[in-house]
């Protein structure tokens, strides 16, 4: 069994995830099955990626048992108003060939849109027994703290988290308000593989630099989706689990924040 995290909503989700994002067409479809088969059970996915379809495919053709599964995925930031977003979930379950979602994100924010309404009806979604938990993505403090105000407390907010990027206030805060953290991007695509305190630890413990920075979020009690279409990578991924940082060397890890974004698109809303 993978360790789990459990979420205010009653469920629990795996703390290490398969993300599909840039994974495309065959790609996705082939990704997908390996990290199934390597041991997988938490796949996350978005209405933005365009892969629905052969993540859903990858899923059905593996024979794993859909309690034994945790879904995620994404309402786009454009699809927000009420007569678009109700619409999307019934499409979600369709592409993906499943009965019921374990989680739904709003992918980013959109202050153009009164997000209340949305929020409305994925509860109506979880009352209707489709969607198990809804949580956003890429929200900040603010956002967080207009949501709680108006009712409405995530299960999750999936944000870019790494060694580079330690967002320790927007942590501390979901972790009091019961919210729990995603970490996408957590090998910041690369980067933090070559910090030098990455490297020293990967020697120590004759780990990859990848299993130590897993093994860094895991410790923290953050999910983390780390994204590969290499098999070899998969398993590696997946074999953080299987060893533990002491706690003096999660500590290093914490002191290399640089506030080193990689994904930060134009309509981002990080200042708020």
């Amino acid at each position: 069994m993978h360790p789990t995290l459990s979420l205010n909503s009653g469920y629990d989700i795996p703390l290490l995830g398969f993300g599909t994002w840039q994974l495309e067409g065959d790609q996705a479809y082939q990704s997908v099955k390996m990290a199934l088969k390597a041991g997988y059970r938490h796949i996350d996915t978005a209405e933005r990626y365009g892969n629905h379809q052969e993540v859903g495919q990858a899923i059905a053709e593996s024979g794993i048992p859909r309690k034994e599964l945790f879904l995620t995925s994404k309402i786009w930031r454009e699809n927000l108003q009420p007569e678009v977003a109700r619409q999307v979930l019934p499409r979600f379950l369709k592409e993906l060939q499943i009965e019921y979602l374990d989680l739904l994100l709003i992918h980013w924010p959109n202050m153009d849109v009164d997000m209340n309404e949305t929020f409305k009806i994925m509860r109506q979604w979880q009352e209707q027994g489709i969607l198990r938990s809804f949580g956003v993505s890429n929200f900040t403090v603010h956002h967080l703290q207009n949501m709680l105000k108006a009712g409405f407390i995530p299960a999750m907010n999936q944000v870019e988290f790494h060694c580079s990027l330690n967002q320790e206030t927007l942590r501390s805060f979901c972790e009091q308000q019961n919210i729990a953290l995603t970490a996408y991007s957590p090998i910041a695509q690369g980067y933090d593989l070559r910090l030098p305190q990455v490297e020293k630890l990967s020697q120590k413990y004759q780990k990859s630099s990848s299993q130590v920075i897993l093994n860094w979020l895991r410790q923290k009690n953050i999910v983390a989706i780390p994204r590969s279409a290499d098999e070899q990578h998969i398993q590696d991924n997946l074999a953080s689990l299987e060893w533990n940082l002491e706690p003096e060397d999660v500590l290093s890890l914490d002191g290399l924040n640089e506030n080193y974004r990689v994904v930060c698109p134009d309509f981002a809303d990080f200042g708020y």
